[in-house]
This record gives C-alpha cells, structure tokens and sequence, in this order.
C-alpha cells in the first residue's frame, strides 16, 4: 500500500473541553484545526476542525477535532458522525469529566467500534502525587467499561514535550488497520453530508464533508436537498481528498468538492450531496423508520410521542418519536420506531443517528445504574439514545401487526425480508435496484439481486424491463380484485352497454399507474376474467355489441351459441338455423369471436363465450378444493356426454388453464400465483 494514499478511513478526537484535542491534533498533524478568530481568542474549539495524518506504512488518514464544551455539543455530533477510529482525550491532572461520558455514549451511537485513549498533558503527572496516576487509570477504566473502548490501549502524551507522540501514532495506525479491511460502501447511493461550505476565488462554491457512501468524480451530476437546500442536477466541476485532487472520492474519505452554478447560501450545513434524481426528500415533514436504544442512564423512561431533537448526518431537526410496539422505552432498552421530523433532512437508510433533549426528573425510588460515570456524571447530558435508520421517506404507521413486522423485517438480517418490505411501501410506485437501495440499506448490486430473487419466488412482478422497475405481487392481486369489482359495479347499473372506458375504470380503481394498470388489464384478460378493446373494457360474463350491417344475423347467431349452453349444435348445422350459407357463416363465427361473443374449441364445434365463462368458473373451483379432475368429474362438472367434455377439457389445456397429467387435470402453476 502506498504510504501516502487517501485512506477510506477517518480518525477522530473527543473529550471534555481543555483536555488538549486541538493541540494534540497539531502535534500530530502540524495543522491548527482551530481557525475562528474567536477560537484563537477564547482558546477553545466551537466549530470542528479538519486535517489530515500521515501513517507510516499505512497511509494518509483523514482527522475530524471535535469541539468539547457542552454548549457546543451539536457541532460536536455533526463532526462525529463519519468517524470510524476515535481517539479520546482525557486529561492527566482533571481525569475523566462530565463530557468525557457523554462523547463517549455519542461516539458509540454512532456505531464507532475502534479506538485508542490518549491521556494528554501527561507532562504533568510527576508533580501531581505517587497516587494521582494509579486513581487516573482507574477511574479511567471505571469510564470506559462495557463500552468499545474497554480494552483499548492507553497511551500518555503530552503535545506540549513530544512524550508519547510517536508512539500514538503507531497505536492510532493499529487501530486503523482494523478498519481499512471493513470499509464504508461506495457501492451503494452517494451520501455526502455537508459540514461546510465557503467560495474559492475563480472556482466558485466548495463543499466539504464525510463522505458516508458511495463514491464521487468531476463531471458527475448531483441534487442538494435536505435543511433548505433545492439544488436539482448541479454539475461536479473537481473533487479533493487531503488538499489533493482525485479522480474519485470514495466512501469513507475526507471530500471537498467544487460545485459548478451554487452560492454558498444554497449549501447550508446539514444538506447532502445525492445521485441528481435518486434521492428526493419527501415534501413536508420527513418519515423515517428507525431502531432507537435509549440510554441505561436516562432519568426516565421514553414515552410514544415524546418530541426531542433529532442529528442526522450533520443535520438537526425537531422530531417526534412515535413507538410502534409499546407506549413506553425503557432505559437501556431497543425498539422499532419511527422520527417524524419537522423539517426536511436528508437521509440514507444504515446511518446512525442521535435524539437528544429531556425526558423530566429521574422516577422517585428508581435505583440508577451503578457506578460515577453511568449516573450522576451523566445526569446533565442531553444526549438521550439513538439508532441506525432502517427506511427513508415512510409513511406513517401504526400500531398494528403488519406494522410491526414490517420494521422487524427492515431491522432484521433477512435481505430478502428487508427488500419485500421496502417493495410493498413502494406502493403503485414500485421499485427499481437503485430506488431500493436508496431507500434501504442495499448497494446497487444487492437490491437487483434481491429483487430478481422475489421475482423467482412469485412475490414481485417485473413491470418494466428497461428500467428493471418491480411492484409486489400482491399488490398486483389487489389492484386486479379492485378492477373486477368496479367493472361489475358498473355493470350492474343496468346499463345498455356493460363496457367501461379504459381511463374512467382506471380512476375508479384508485389511479394506478398506466403501466400497472395495463399490467393488471392483461392478467385479467388473459385469465379470462374480463374483455378488452382499444379503448374499452367488459365483463367476461357481458356480450359485445354488436354493430354494422351484420348485427342482426350476428346476434341471431350467438343467441343459439348462448343458449345451447355446453351442448351446442355441429358447425355445419349452423347455416340452415340461421338461414346463411357455409361461408358466411364462418365469417360470422369469426366476428363473434373477435368481439368475444364467442370461442372455437374444436373443428366441429363452438361454444359462446357466457356459457364458458360459467364453466371456467365451476371447474377452477373444483380444483381449488380437489387439487385435480378426471375424466368423469368433468362429465359430472359439465352435465354432458364425451362428445362434448373431451373437447372442453382439450380447450381448457389449451388455454393453458389446466394440464394433463397422466388421467387427471391440475391447475397450472402460474394460475396458481
């Protein structure tokens, strides 16, 4: 590995304020991270800063400084999220502190599982008293137990002499090898959360952040949505990682990119960089499905409905969190839920999230966790829990069963489960591989694959080849229920014409797509179930009119089909019944069948098309509770003789109704769907 290579991994500080971050990133780096004038002026970070270190046979990694104080905690959370190594900062002569436990429970919301404890100002420990370094280390590790950082190495530092900065940097590069095998995925949807955003003379607009998923190269074509921003198909004019220009960025780096045709003002902190077209913020407040933990440590239990604060990605937004299988969370525990926010964020299904806020006073006689830093240490912090964000753009849910499964589905480690879950919110809409793996937690190739399986499986239907559009098949089953219905209540309006315009049934039928709904019109047709035209649709059960200068010798002619129900008479007794010749009556037949008046089942004989209607129906119910039909129960079925119900049953095999197997008849398995 080239030792001086972009790594797609990013380091990160935290602890309490004072503790010596921003000095000892300096150390490290050479760059001050504190930039503000203000900064400079009051001595502490209040906005994260960003540099980069080099690894000694590792690479080149990016680093976030995060400010420590309380008040600033919201920019803290906002540098935080992306940071896969942290490097928590406690120091020698103050030890752990209020903040130094609430950094810690954010860094392990956020998902970070590596790290390493620097113990800064270790300069000072000898004139601090033979004991103070052994009470340190164990209030220290009272801090860090149970948590990520338990068994961590703990190194003592000092920015100020140099003491234990080599080493370090060589436990920092420990860690990060650990994560340069697990990378974040640039196989899925671009996600680049914006932290900053400032104009370069001659190149216009820059923004900066993490880049939390895919990957990102000039010439790409990108929207800006989420906290304000309505940025649709901006150009990406150049991209840098570490002050250097790349072809690509990928997930996990460090990224600034030029973006051509925007003013700062339009690329607020909290907006993302998303594929132009593949990542629409809903309109209004925003649904997301989630998995919310809630703190051991909170002083009381979460109620449903309770509104709180809400970071997502560099974003904050009031929320209220609706519980979908109880009333209540309790402290420590995990449950499904949604965040219905009151303001547009952008949003990717697999990020981590925070809620943050007051839930009251601690409940009167409840015992609090053990120990000084899971409970009265933590007593002021607002940070409350938080989760990973199973679904963007939901709708709302409720507390019903279909709800709750459907969120265990998506909380789940069933791909297949996860993806037939998103298909069916997708409604009318469907989903293509990259709708769904904006939408849930798929790369591209994971959610074609998946959606391919549910194909196979008979639980989705490929509505559209090109663009590998899906929708659930019981979607289609239900859309193809409401059809039937709303052709037979119009039907039994008593009408003269029993057909129904194409579009108005449409429309009665709750507005499906024209591509579903012309889906649906095909399987139904196909199945027997109803007629179409170019511009209308019947009953099957319902004759065609029947026009021109042929009418009436046509419906002379399918009034003796008709009633002769399932005995008709031979074709060539026809022409003597009703008085044409052989020819013209072929033609006629002909006409009748175009209009679906009526069916030609074997040379010698034609059956109208309401008595097969009625016959279809009886023999898909016997086999729906025998499973199969012989010889002699489709005489009984028929009430005829073999001159007739051989050449029925040869018309049903036909029609691909039924097959033959051996003596018997089964239901075919696509009409079993």
């Amino acid at each position: 590995m080239n030792a001086t290579s972009p790594l797609r991994v990013v380091i990160g500080t935290a602890g309490h304020v004072d503790h010596g971050k921003t000095a000892l990133v300096k150390a490290l780096t050479g760059i001050d991270t504190d930039r503000l004038p203000e900064e400079k002026r009051r001595g502490i970070t209040l906005e994260a800063g960003y540099a980069h270190l080099e690894l000694p046979g590792v690479g080149t990694a990016g680093v976030v400084d995060v400010p420590g104080h309380e008040r600033f905690l919201r920019a803290m959370v906002g540098a935080a999220f992306g940071v896969d190594v942290a490097v928590l900062c406690v120091a020698a002569d103050e030890g752990p502190m209020p903040q130094t436990a609430e950094h810690l429970d954010v860094l392990r919301l956020l998902g970070v599982t590596s790290g390493v404890v620097a113990l800064t100002k270790s300069d000072l420990l000898p004139g601090l008293g033979s004991d103070h370094r052994e009470l340190l280390l164990l209030e220290l590790r009272e801090l860090l137990a149970g948590s990520f950082l338990e068994k961590a190495p703990i190194v003592e530092v000092s920015a100020r002499t140099g003491q234990g900065l080599r080493e370090l940097v060589e436990t920092i590069a420990g860690a990060v090898k650990e994560r340069i095998d697990a990378p974040r995925s640039e196989q899925g949807p671009l996600f680049l959360p914006l932290d900053r955003a400032f104009a370069v003379k001659g190149f216009g607009t820059v923004v900066t952040g993490t880049l939390f998923s895919g990957s990102l190269g000039p010439g790409d074509e990108v929207d800006l949505i989420g906290s304000g921003a309505r940025i649709r198909g901006a150009r990406v004019r150049g991209v840098q990682v570490h002050g250097g220009s790349v072809d690509r960025a990928r997930a996990g780096q460090r990224t600034a990119a030029n973006v051509a045709g925007i003013e700062v003002a339009q690329a607020p902190r909290g907006a993302a960089l998303v594929p132009a077209g593949t990542l629409e913020a809903t309109g209004g407040a925003q649904i997301l499905d989630v998995e919310l933990e809630l703190l051991p440590w909170a002083a009381r239990p979460l109620k449903d409905r309770t509104r709180l604060l809400a970071h997502i990605g560099t974003a904050q937004a009031q929320a209220t969190v609706a519980l979908i299988d109880r009333k209540e969370l309790l402290p420590g525990e995990r449950a499904v839920a949604q965040l219905r926010l009151g303001s547009k964020v952008a949003a990717l299904s697999g990020l981590r999230f925070l809620v943050r806020g007051e839930l009251g006073k601690p409940v009167e006689g409840a015992a609090p966790p053990p120990g000084r830093f899971t409970a009265a240490s933590r007593a002021h912090a607002s940070t409350l829990g938080g989760g990973r964000i199973l679904a963007v753009g939901s709708r709302k849910r409720r507390k019903r069963e279909s709800d709750v499964r459907a969120l265990q589905a998506l909380a789940g480690d069933d791909a297949l489960a996860q993806a037939e879950a998103l298909l069916l919110e997708a409604g009318h809409l469907g989903s293509s591989p990259q709708r769904l793996a904006a939408q849930g937690a798929f790369t591209f190739k994971a959610a074609g694959t998946a959606l391919e399986r549910l194909s196979q499986l008979g639980r989705a239907i490929l509505l559209d080849r090109e663009s590998r559009l899906y929708v659930h098949a019981g979607l289609l089953g239900r859309l193809t229920k409401k059809i039937l219905v709303r052709l037979e209540e119009h039907a039994a309006l008593g009408e003269v014409d029993p057909s129904i315009a194409k579009e108005e049934l449409r429309q009665r039928s709750g507005a499906p797509p024209p591509r579903l709904f012309a889906r649906a019109l095909a399987q139904l047709a196909e199945a027997g179930d109803l007629r179409t035209d170019a511009e209308r649709v019947r009953p099957a059960s319902a004759p065609a009119p029947l026009g021109g200068p042929d009418a009436s010798a046509q419906e002379k002619l399918a009034g003796i089909l008709d009633s002769a129900g399932l005995s008709p008479p031979r074709t060539d007794e026809l022409p003597a019944m009703i008085g044409e010749s052989p020819h013209r009556t072929g033609a006629l037949l002909k006409t009748l069948a175009s209009a679906g008046r009526a069916n030609k089942v074997s040379e010698e004989l034609w059956f109208g098309s309401r008595p097969l209607h009625e016959l279809r129906g009886k023999l898909l119910a016997h086999l729906a509770a025998h499973g199969s039909i012989d010889a002699q129960g489709f005489k009984e079925l028929t009430g005829q003789s073999r001159k007739f119900t051989i050449p029925l049953a040869e018309w049903f095999d036909k029609e691909r109704i039924t097959l033959r197997v051996g003596d018997k008849r089964v239901l075919r398995k696509e009409r079993e769907r």
